[in-house]
């Protein structure tokens, strides 16, 4: 299975922001750290923002932060946002669904990737801050 670009941003920002727990980030701060194109990263932090995964915080001295600390953000949990893996495919118009036999087959596929996903939180992508931390400065 292959995640999409958006995925990939999704678990960069939350990354960045779980390196910067407690702190207020800007959009235009973690775009750079990652050279990344500021107007997509900003669809995905509104959409994590929305979800809950991501606080947004209006105002002059406004940014982003973490929604709620890194140890509780599920990384199987984020991926099914991002992702939609509940209908990974489209089965209603096939001609032969009554017959097929696919369709359970990709549902424990994909209930084994995701849970592997499952098992880790923000936290455990993030255990050595201080090294990502000076890697976000030098870039």
């Amino acid at each position: 299975m292959k995640l999409t670009r958006y995925t990939d941003y999704a678990i960069r920002v939350m990354i960045y922001l779980g390196s910067h727990e407690g702190e207020i980030c800007s959009i235009k701060e973690v775009a750079e750290a990652y050279e990344i194109s500021q107007n997509h990263l900003m669809k995905v932090v509104q959409d994590l923002a929305k979800a809950g995964f991501v606080e947004s915080i209006r105002g002059r001295n406004g940014g982003i932060r973490l929604g709620r600390p890194a140890a509780s953000i599920n990384l199987g949990r984020l991926l099914r946002h991002t992702e939609g893996l509940d209908d990974i495919l489209e089965c209603s118009s096939c001609s032969i669904r009554a017959g097929c036999g696919m369709p359970p087959i990709l549902r424990e596929a994909t209930a084994a990737f995701v849970g592997v996903f499952d098992r880790y939180s923000v936290a455990d992508i993030i255990e050595r801050k201080d090294v990502l931390r000076t890697l976000f400065a030098a870039a």
